[in-house]
Protein backbone atom coordinates (compact mmCIF):
# COMPACT_ATOMS: atom_id res chain seq x y z
CA UNK A 1 0.00 0.00 0.00
CA UNK A 2 1.27 3.45 -0.95
CA UNK A 3 2.38 5.52 2.04
CA UNK A 4 0.45 8.75 2.66
CA UNK A 5 2.35 11.80 1.50
CA UNK A 6 3.74 13.85 4.41
CA UNK A 7 2.31 17.39 4.51
CA UNK A 8 3.59 20.66 5.97
CA UNK A 9 1.07 20.29 8.81
CA UNK A 10 2.32 16.77 9.54
CA UNK A 11 5.91 17.99 9.66
CA UNK A 12 5.00 20.94 11.88
CA UNK A 13 3.10 18.64 14.26
CA UNK A 14 6.02 16.22 14.57
CA UNK A 15 8.44 19.07 15.30
CA UNK A 16 6.10 20.90 17.66
CA UNK A 17 6.35 24.18 15.74
CA UNK A 18 3.76 26.32 13.99
CA UNK A 19 2.75 25.45 10.42
CA UNK A 20 3.81 28.90 9.18
CA UNK A 21 7.34 28.34 10.52
CA UNK A 22 7.74 25.16 8.48
CA UNK A 23 6.20 26.88 5.45
CA UNK A 24 8.73 29.70 5.64
CA UNK A 25 11.67 27.30 6.00
CA UNK A 26 10.57 25.26 2.99
CA UNK A 27 10.54 28.41 0.84
CA UNK A 28 14.12 29.63 0.09
CA UNK A 29 12.79 33.16 -0.38
CA UNK A 30 11.44 33.32 3.20
CA UNK A 31 13.84 30.99 5.02
CA UNK A 32 15.83 33.98 6.32
CA UNK A 33 12.78 34.99 8.39
CA UNK A 34 13.28 31.97 10.67
CA UNK A 35 16.04 31.61 13.28
CA UNK A 36 19.01 29.71 11.87
CA UNK A 37 18.88 26.90 14.45
CA UNK A 38 15.14 26.40 13.96
CA UNK A 39 15.52 26.37 10.16
CA UNK A 40 18.31 23.80 10.43
CA UNK A 41 16.14 21.56 12.66
CA UNK A 42 13.21 21.77 10.24
CA UNK A 43 15.41 21.00 7.22
CA UNK A 44 17.01 18.03 8.98
CA UNK A 45 13.64 16.63 10.02
CA UNK A 46 12.27 17.07 6.50
CA UNK A 47 15.23 15.16 5.13
CA UNK A 48 14.95 12.39 7.73
CA UNK A 49 11.23 11.93 7.12
CA UNK A 50 11.49 12.15 3.34
CA UNK A 51 9.32 15.25 3.14
CA UNK A 52 8.98 16.88 -0.30
CA UNK A 53 7.00 20.10 -0.71
CA UNK A 54 3.92 19.77 -2.91
CA UNK A 55 4.72 22.45 -5.48
CA UNK A 56 1.46 21.94 -7.36
CA UNK A 57 -0.58 22.67 -4.24
CA UNK A 58 1.66 25.60 -3.36
CA UNK A 59 1.20 26.98 -6.86
CA UNK A 60 -2.56 26.79 -6.55
CA UNK A 61 -2.42 28.72 -3.26
CA UNK A 62 0.00 31.41 -4.38
CA UNK A 63 -0.64 31.58 -8.12
CA UNK A 64 3.11 31.00 -8.64
CA UNK A 65 4.84 27.87 -9.91
CA UNK A 66 8.33 29.24 -9.16
CA UNK A 67 9.41 28.00 -12.57
CA UNK A 68 11.05 30.17 -15.23
CA UNK A 69 11.26 29.02 -18.84
CA UNK A 70 14.62 29.63 -20.54
CA UNK A 71 14.54 29.38 -24.34
CA UNK A 72 17.85 28.90 -26.19
CA UNK A 73 18.51 29.04 -29.94
CA UNK A 74 21.49 26.65 -29.87
CA UNK A 75 22.36 24.72 -26.73
CA UNK A 76 25.63 23.69 -28.39
CA UNK A 77 26.88 27.28 -28.42
CA UNK A 78 29.49 27.51 -25.63
CA UNK A 79 28.34 30.94 -24.44
CA UNK A 80 25.10 29.64 -22.93
CA UNK A 81 26.41 27.55 -20.01
CA UNK A 82 27.94 30.66 -18.42
CA UNK A 83 24.75 32.67 -18.96
CA UNK A 84 22.71 29.84 -17.44
CA UNK A 85 25.08 29.62 -14.48
CA UNK A 86 24.55 33.27 -13.55
CA UNK A 87 20.80 33.05 -14.17
CA UNK A 88 20.33 29.89 -12.11
CA UNK A 89 22.23 31.28 -9.12
CA UNK A 90 19.97 34.33 -8.90
CA UNK A 91 16.78 32.32 -9.39
CA UNK A 92 17.82 29.75 -6.78
CA UNK A 93 18.21 32.47 -4.16
CA UNK A 94 14.48 33.16 -4.50
CA UNK A 95 13.40 29.54 -4.74
CA UNK A 96 12.93 29.54 -8.52
CA UNK A 97 13.99 26.79 -10.91
CA UNK A 98 14.79 27.31 -14.61
CA UNK A 99 13.39 24.98 -17.27
CA UNK A 100 15.82 25.12 -20.20
CA UNK A 101 14.71 24.26 -23.73
CA UNK A 102 16.64 24.28 -27.00
CA UNK A 103 14.42 25.44 -29.89
CA UNK A 104 16.71 26.30 -32.82
CA UNK A 105 15.69 28.94 -35.34
CA UNK A 106 12.29 27.49 -36.29
CA UNK A 107 9.70 30.06 -35.21
CA UNK A 108 6.85 27.52 -35.26
CA UNK A 109 8.74 25.31 -32.81
CA UNK A 110 9.55 28.36 -30.67
CA UNK A 111 5.85 29.28 -30.52
CA UNK A 112 4.89 25.68 -29.68
CA UNK A 113 7.47 25.38 -26.88
CA UNK A 114 6.57 28.74 -25.36
CA UNK A 115 2.86 27.90 -25.40
CA UNK A 116 3.64 24.57 -23.75
CA UNK A 117 5.65 26.30 -21.01
CA UNK A 118 2.96 28.87 -20.39
CA UNK A 119 0.37 26.09 -20.31
CA UNK A 120 2.42 24.48 -17.56
CA UNK A 121 2.28 27.78 -15.69
CA UNK A 122 5.87 29.02 -15.76
CA UNK A 123 5.93 32.38 -14.01
CA UNK A 124 8.07 34.03 -16.68
CA UNK A 125 10.31 33.51 -19.69
CA UNK A 126 13.93 34.37 -20.46
CA UNK A 127 14.46 34.35 -24.22
CA UNK A 128 17.86 34.09 -25.88
CA UNK A 129 16.17 33.66 -29.26
CA UNK A 130 14.89 37.17 -29.93
CA UNK A 131 15.29 38.71 -33.36
CA UNK A 132 15.20 42.44 -34.12
CA UNK A 133 11.60 42.09 -35.33
CA UNK A 134 10.31 39.09 -33.45
CA UNK A 135 6.83 37.59 -33.86
CA UNK A 136 7.37 35.30 -30.86
CA UNK A 137 8.10 38.30 -28.65
CA UNK A 138 4.98 39.98 -30.03
CA UNK A 139 2.99 36.94 -28.91
CA UNK A 140 4.47 37.00 -25.39
CA UNK A 141 3.78 40.72 -24.97
CA UNK A 142 0.18 40.40 -26.20
CA UNK A 143 -0.42 37.47 -23.83
CA UNK A 144 0.98 39.46 -20.90
CA UNK A 145 3.69 36.89 -20.15
CA UNK A 146 6.55 38.29 -18.03
CA UNK A 147 9.54 38.10 -20.37
CA UNK A 148 13.18 39.21 -20.48
CA UNK A 149 15.56 38.84 -23.42
CA UNK A 150 19.23 38.06 -22.96
CA UNK A 151 22.32 38.46 -25.20
CA UNK A 152 20.15 39.84 -28.01
CA UNK A 153 17.91 42.87 -28.14
CA UNK A 154 14.96 44.00 -30.25
CA UNK A 155 14.49 47.20 -32.23
CA UNK A 156 11.38 48.45 -30.40
CA UNK A 157 12.59 47.97 -26.82
CA UNK A 158 9.28 46.79 -25.32
CA UNK A 159 10.75 44.39 -22.77
CA UNK A 160 13.72 44.30 -20.44
CA UNK A 161 16.96 43.03 -21.92
CA UNK A 162 20.58 42.37 -21.02
CA UNK A 163 23.12 42.73 -23.83
CA UNK A 164 26.78 43.46 -24.42
CA UNK A 165 27.91 46.71 -26.09
CA UNK A 166 28.40 45.37 -29.61
CA UNK A 167 29.42 48.73 -31.10
CA UNK A 168 32.13 49.22 -28.49
CA UNK A 169 33.35 45.66 -29.10
CA UNK A 170 33.94 46.46 -32.76
CA UNK A 171 35.68 49.70 -31.88
CA UNK A 172 38.06 47.80 -29.58
CA UNK A 173 38.67 45.23 -32.33
CA UNK A 174 39.36 47.69 -35.12
CA UNK A 175 41.47 50.01 -32.94
CA UNK A 176 43.60 47.00 -31.99
CA UNK A 177 44.12 45.91 -35.60
CA UNK A 178 44.83 49.41 -36.88
CA UNK A 179 47.22 49.93 -33.96
CA UNK A 180 49.18 46.90 -35.15
CA UNK A 181 49.44 48.39 -38.64
CA UNK A 182 46.60 46.72 -40.52
CA UNK A 183 45.07 48.75 -43.33
CA UNK A 184 43.00 46.10 -45.16
CA UNK A 185 40.47 44.64 -42.76
CA UNK A 186 37.49 42.38 -43.36
CA UNK A 187 34.60 41.64 -41.05
CA UNK A 188 32.27 38.67 -40.86
CA UNK A 189 29.18 39.95 -39.07
CA UNK A 190 26.38 37.77 -37.78
CA UNK A 191 22.92 37.46 -39.37
CA UNK A 192 21.44 40.92 -39.92
CA UNK A 193 18.10 39.76 -38.49
CA UNK A 194 19.74 39.54 -35.06
CA UNK A 195 20.68 42.60 -33.03
CA UNK A 196 24.15 41.14 -32.41
CA UNK A 197 24.89 40.78 -36.11
CA UNK A 198 23.35 44.12 -37.05
CA UNK A 199 25.09 46.14 -34.32
CA UNK A 200 28.47 44.46 -34.79
CA UNK A 201 28.31 45.36 -38.46
CA UNK A 202 27.28 48.94 -37.72
CA UNK A 203 29.99 49.20 -35.07
CA UNK A 204 32.63 47.87 -37.46
CA UNK A 205 31.71 50.37 -40.17
CA UNK A 206 31.78 53.24 -37.67
CA UNK A 207 35.17 52.07 -36.37
CA UNK A 208 36.93 51.72 -39.72
CA UNK A 209 35.67 55.15 -40.74
CA UNK A 210 36.80 56.64 -37.43
CA UNK A 211 40.26 55.17 -38.09
CA UNK A 212 40.43 56.81 -41.51
CA UNK A 213 40.19 53.67 -43.65
CA UNK A 214 38.78 54.19 -47.14
CA UNK A 215 36.02 52.03 -48.62
CA UNK A 216 38.54 50.08 -50.70
CA UNK A 217 40.36 49.08 -47.50
CA UNK A 218 37.55 47.24 -45.74
CA UNK A 219 34.53 45.05 -46.36
CA UNK A 220 31.85 43.45 -44.17
CA UNK A 221 30.08 40.21 -45.06
CA UNK A 222 27.10 38.68 -43.23
CA UNK A 223 27.33 35.09 -42.02
CA UNK A 224 24.15 33.06 -42.12
CA UNK A 225 24.65 31.76 -38.57
CA UNK A 226 27.04 31.82 -35.60
CA UNK A 227 28.61 28.50 -36.51
CA UNK A 228 31.98 27.18 -37.64
CA UNK A 229 30.47 26.05 -40.94
CA UNK A 230 28.92 29.46 -41.63
CA UNK A 231 32.30 31.02 -40.78
CA UNK A 232 34.01 28.87 -43.39
CA UNK A 233 31.62 30.00 -46.13
CA UNK A 234 31.81 33.66 -45.15
CA UNK A 235 35.61 33.65 -44.80
CA UNK A 236 36.07 32.19 -48.29
CA UNK A 237 33.80 34.90 -49.69
CA UNK A 238 35.65 37.57 -47.72
CA UNK A 239 39.07 36.55 -49.06
CA UNK A 240 37.69 36.68 -52.60
CA UNK A 241 36.03 40.08 -52.06
CA UNK A 242 39.03 41.88 -50.56
CA UNK A 243 42.32 40.58 -52.02
CA UNK A 244 45.32 41.43 -49.91
CA UNK A 245 43.40 41.77 -46.63
CA UNK A 246 45.58 41.23 -43.58
CA UNK A 247 43.03 40.96 -40.77
CA UNK A 248 39.56 39.52 -40.09
CA UNK A 249 37.11 40.56 -37.37
CA UNK A 250 34.83 37.55 -36.82
CA UNK A 251 31.33 37.89 -35.35
CA UNK A 252 31.95 35.15 -32.79
CA UNK A 253 34.54 32.56 -31.83
CA UNK A 254 32.88 29.71 -33.72
CA UNK A 255 32.95 31.83 -36.88
CA UNK A 256 36.62 32.54 -36.13
CA UNK A 257 37.25 28.79 -36.02
CA UNK A 258 35.78 28.60 -39.52
CA UNK A 259 38.24 31.29 -40.57
CA UNK A 260 41.12 29.22 -39.17
CA UNK A 261 39.92 26.29 -41.33
CA UNK A 262 39.82 28.33 -44.53
CA UNK A 263 43.18 30.00 -43.93
CA UNK A 264 44.82 26.59 -43.45
CA UNK A 265 43.15 25.20 -46.57
CA UNK A 266 44.54 28.10 -48.62
CA UNK A 267 48.03 27.82 -47.20
CA UNK A 268 47.75 31.06 -45.24
CA UNK A 269 49.21 31.46 -41.76
CA UNK A 270 47.63 33.14 -38.77
CA UNK A 271 48.79 35.67 -37.70
CA UNK A 272 51.80 35.91 -40.06
CA UNK A 273 49.61 36.36 -43.17
CA UNK A 274 46.21 37.19 -41.70
CA UNK A 275 45.28 38.15 -38.15
CA UNK A 276 41.95 36.97 -36.72
CA UNK A 277 39.86 38.41 -33.88
CA UNK A 278 36.89 36.51 -32.45
CA UNK A 279 34.01 37.51 -30.20
CA UNK A 280 32.69 36.02 -26.89
CA UNK A 281 35.88 34.43 -25.45
CA UNK A 282 34.26 31.01 -25.30
CA UNK A 283 35.97 28.25 -23.29
CA UNK A 284 39.25 26.85 -24.65
CA UNK A 285 39.93 29.47 -27.35
CA UNK A 286 43.10 30.21 -25.41
CA UNK A 287 44.15 26.60 -26.16
CA UNK A 288 43.84 26.97 -29.95
CA UNK A 289 46.90 27.44 -32.11
CA UNK A 290 47.35 30.27 -32.33
CA UNK A 291 45.44 31.26 -29.19
CA UNK A 292 42.53 33.44 -30.28
CA UNK A 293 42.47 37.19 -29.68
CA UNK A 294 38.83 37.88 -28.91
CA UNK A 295 36.24 40.07 -27.23
CA UNK A 296 35.30 38.89 -23.76
CA UNK A 297 31.68 39.32 -22.70
CA UNK A 298 30.72 39.04 -18.99
CA UNK A 299 28.40 36.12 -19.66
CA UNK A 300 27.78 35.01 -16.08
CA UNK A 301 27.01 38.61 -15.12
CA UNK A 302 24.65 38.80 -18.11
CA UNK A 303 22.76 35.75 -16.83
CA UNK A 304 22.60 37.13 -13.29
CA UNK A 305 21.14 40.42 -14.54
CA UNK A 306 18.57 38.50 -16.59
CA UNK A 307 17.60 36.56 -13.46
CA UNK A 308 17.06 39.72 -11.44
CA UNK A 309 15.09 41.35 -14.26
CA UNK A 310 12.70 38.41 -14.73
CA UNK A 311 12.08 38.23 -10.98
CA UNK A 312 11.30 41.94 -10.98
CA UNK A 313 8.95 41.53 -13.94
CA UNK A 314 7.16 38.62 -12.23
CA UNK A 315 6.73 40.65 -9.03
CA UNK A 316 5.74 43.86 -10.85
CA UNK A 317 4.22 43.00 -14.26
CA UNK A 318 3.43 46.64 -15.03
CA UNK A 319 6.96 47.91 -14.36
CA UNK A 320 8.87 49.67 -17.15
CA UNK A 321 11.33 47.72 -19.26
CA UNK A 322 15.02 48.03 -18.37
CA UNK A 323 17.91 47.81 -20.81
CA UNK A 324 21.27 46.76 -19.35
CA UNK A 325 24.32 47.11 -21.60
CA UNK A 326 27.48 45.41 -20.36
CA UNK A 327 30.99 46.51 -21.27
CA UNK A 328 33.08 44.06 -23.34
CA UNK A 329 36.84 43.63 -23.00
CA UNK A 330 39.52 42.96 -25.63
CA UNK A 331 41.65 39.91 -24.79
CA UNK A 332 44.86 39.92 -26.85
CA UNK A 333 46.43 36.56 -27.64
CA UNK A 334 48.47 35.01 -30.44
CA UNK A 335 46.12 35.30 -33.42
CA UNK A 336 46.89 38.98 -34.04
CA UNK A 337 50.20 40.59 -34.99
CA UNK A 338 51.60 43.26 -37.28
CA UNK A 339 50.82 42.52 -40.94
CA UNK A 340 53.58 41.03 -43.11
CA UNK A 341 53.73 44.22 -45.16
CA UNK A 342 54.65 46.02 -41.97
CA UNK A 343 57.25 43.42 -41.00
CA UNK A 344 59.82 46.05 -40.13
CA UNK A 345 57.84 46.95 -37.01
CA UNK A 346 59.94 45.78 -34.09
CA UNK A 347 58.66 42.89 -31.99
CA UNK A 348 59.12 45.06 -28.92
CA UNK A 349 56.79 47.69 -30.38
CA UNK A 350 54.14 45.10 -31.23
CA UNK A 351 54.39 43.60 -27.75
CA UNK A 352 54.02 47.05 -26.21
CA UNK A 353 50.94 47.74 -28.35
CA UNK A 354 49.35 44.45 -27.27
CA UNK A 355 50.09 45.11 -23.61
CA UNK A 356 48.54 48.58 -23.76
CA UNK A 357 45.42 47.42 -25.59
CA UNK A 358 44.89 44.47 -23.26
CA UNK A 359 44.46 46.96 -20.40
CA UNK A 360 41.85 49.13 -22.16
Amino acid sequence: MQRKRLTLKDLAHQLGVHYSTVSRVMNPATRHMVAVDVAARVMQAADDLGFRPNRVAAGLRTGRSRLVGVVLPDIGNPIFPSILWGLEQVLAEQGYVPIVVNVGADTQRQRFIIDQMVGRQVDGLVLATAERDDAILDHCVKEGIPVVIVNRGEDIGRVSCVVSDNRLAMRLTVDHLVGLGHRKIGQISGPHTLSTGFLRKEGFIDAVKANGLKKAQWVSIDSTAYTREAGQVACAALLDRLPGLTAIAASNDLVALGCYDVLRSRGLRCPEDISVVGHNDMPFVDALYPALTTIRIPLREMGAHAGRLILQRIAEPASDGVSIVLRPELIVRGSTAAPAAEGKVSSAKVAAAKSTLAKT
